[in-house]
């Protein structure tokens, strides 16, 4: 085991649960289809207890190689671009901070987490993934326990990485998008639950009088949502929001 991945096992390691935890109550089907994906992808749960892994796709071999039967978590870690190492440990150790110290640990089963990295092909080459992680148990201290993640190819929509972090709230959480790794410079930007509602309407192609009349609300205060939403986004318009949403995961 190299130094960056033992680096990872050592953010975890310090957060994991002490026992194993309970199976997910939500079936796997359910779960998979709640994941948006808009390309080729691959999943797996992680018990961070144990790092054991199950779930595994059979698309994990046509993606990377890796034979699902013999997979182990530490094949994908192995797989990310060293040079993007970096940012997935510093975006775990941000994570676990900012549930600490911002939204509160157990509400972390309410939020999936999505950020980018470029990983190694089956033939080698690398390209760019973006990667969404469901916590689906922890214990009474708020170890974490099972994460189903998923990782999807999205080198057809940019092949740059924003090194940014986003925190998709469910069950009528709010939502944080692009949060920089530089704390210093952190401005929270915090999305809730109606703007998230009207960013995927958007994303459908409705006006936003079909908006208004959808959501039970004018047409004026659509208006001033979308307005809003982009400059919280710090979108130019509509299209570099849409892509910039399905960059992340979100729609």
């Amino acid at each position: 085991m190299n130094s960056e991945i033992q680096t990872l096992h050592d953010v975890w390691l310090s957060n994991r649960t002490v026992r194993t935890t309970t199976s997910h109550q939500i079936s796997f089907d359910d779960l998979t289809n709640s994941i948006i994906s808009t390309g080729p992808f691959s999943f797996y749960i992680i018990d961070f207890y144990d790092m054991s892994v199950s779930h595994v796709s059979p698309s994990i071999y046509d993606i990377h190689g890796f034979e699902p039967k013999k997979f182990i978590f530490n094949d994908i870690l192995g797989a990310i671009h060293p040079d993007d190492i970096e940012f997935v440990i510093k975006a775990e150790a941000f994570l676990t901070k900012f549930f600490f110290e911002k939204i509160g640990r157990e509400k972390m089963m309410s939020y999936k987490i999505s950020y980018s990295f470029r990983a190694r092909l089956k033939n080698g080459d690398y390209t760019l993934f973006n990667h969404q992680s469901l916590m689906l148990t922890m214990d009474d201290n708020g170890g974490y326990g099972k994460s189903l993640n998923i990782h999807t190819r999205i080198d057809h929509l940019s092949n740059k990485n924003t090194y940014k972090v986003s925190l998709i709230g469910l069950h009528g959480e709010p939502s944080f998008m692009n949060l920089s790794m530089d704390e210093s410079n952190q401005e929270i930007k915090e999305f809730s639950k109606r703007e998230m509602e009207i960013i995927k309407l958007i994303s459908n192609g409705l006006s936003n009088n079909e908006i208004a009349e959808k959501l039970f609300i004018s047409a004026l205060t659509v208006k001033k949502h979308r307005r809003n939403i982009l400059e919280k986004s710090e979108c130019k318009n509509t299209i570099e929001l849409i892509k910039n949403c399905v960059l992340q995961g979100i729609i």
